[in-house]
């Protein structure tokens, strides 16, 4: 049940529009549950981030820093959809025991940013490299997001709604800031 839930979570935190199709059904097993995220093109993230930074010819760097929430598993993504808009790279982090233990990392191209309403946003800050970051608790249902640009990117730090009071805005900024 619990890898269902993450799996509907996966789909349900990305703040843009993808349509999955079919069902997918798991059990607690961890090889099914690897297996089923493989099927939807997750691979480990130091894979995801070389076929990125292949592709864009262009290197994406990680924060170093996490959230401190306990995870046990974390796999990425690289996204090469049909032209070049919504190509990305992305990370999932989570706790297979703890469902609203996840966080994402999402990085697409600056050119083809996501732009959210001045609605949608509750707070900006100025990281350390003087970019901008905003701020969002409105723009999805299920995640807070901090989103900003740092050397070509956008990037958008996701983490479930469920776990704000222990991974605050300020700390998501932390995060961002720990890119190096």
């Amino acid at each position: 049940m619990i890898v269902i839930r993450l799996l509907r979570l996966f789909v349900l935190c990305i703040p843009f529009s993808f349509i999955f199709t079919g069902t997918t059904y798991a059990s607690n097993d961890s090889k099914e549950f690897e297996k089923s995220l493989s099927e939807i093109g997750y691979t480990s993230v130091h894979q995801a981030l070389q076929d990125s930074n292949k592709h864009f010819n262009h290197i994406i760097s990680l924060p170093i820093q996490l959230p401190p929430v306990p995870f046990t598993h974390n796999y990425g993504r690289f996204n090469n959809l049909e032209g070049n808009i919504n190509d990305g790279f992305e990370a999932e982090y989570f706790n297979k025991d703890l469902s609203e233990n996840h966080y994402a990392i999402r990085v697409r191209p600056a050119e083809n940013k996501i732009k959210f309403k001045k609605g949608n946003i509750d707070k900006t800050f100025i990281l350390n490299d003087s970019n901008t970051a905003i701020y969002s608790t409105k723009a999805s249902g299920v995640v807070n997001l901090l989103i900003f640009e740092k050397d070509g990117w956008q990037y958008m730090l996701s983490v479930d709604k469920r776990i704000s009071n222990k991974v605050t805005s300020e700390i998501l900024v932390e995060i961002a800031n720990s890119i190096k």
